[in-house]
């Protein structure tokens, strides 16, 4: 593996821990102080996560000057497929008794991956490096 991929990887893993435990933190305080169901505490969750991470993925990771509103909606085409997918997924693993937080952290694991690869591959091929640093 390429050393830039490898630290692009180390990375982006890095900050999506980073959203991650905004998602969970996000998560558990909707569902278990509000006592929320699964599907709107996770959604709003995973927003949450999805600001934080691309704005700190496009900036750091892969220093891209891509215009903002294009990768945006980029990764926003990567979500309209990815959320309700597992959205729909996660509810029917909880209606058939999988603790909602062992669905959010396998989810979240699939996102990493998925998302890692989606913006690599998509969102900023051949815009990567192209931010000045200041």
């Amino acid at each position: 593996m390429e050393k830039t991929s490898f630290a692009q990887m180390l990375k982006f893993t890095l900050f999506s821990i980073s959203a991650g435990i905004i998602q969970t933190v996000s998560f558990a305080l909707l569902n278990e102080l509000l006592d929320w169901p699964y599907w709107p505490s996770y959604l709003i969750a995973l927003t949450a996560s999805v600001v934080w991470n691309f704005t700190f993925n496009r900036r750091y990771t892969f220093k891209s000057a891509a215009n903002v509103p294009v990768a945006m909606a980029k990764v926003a085409g990567f979500y309209v497929v990815f959320t309700p997918l597992s959205t729909w997924l996660g509810q029917l693993a909880e209606n058939a008794g999988v603790n909602e937080y062992i669905i959010l952290f396998v989810t979240m694991i699939c996102n990493l991956v998925l998302e890692f690869l989606f913006c690599k591959l998509v969102v900023y091929r051949g815009q990567e490096n192209t931010r000045a640093e200041k």
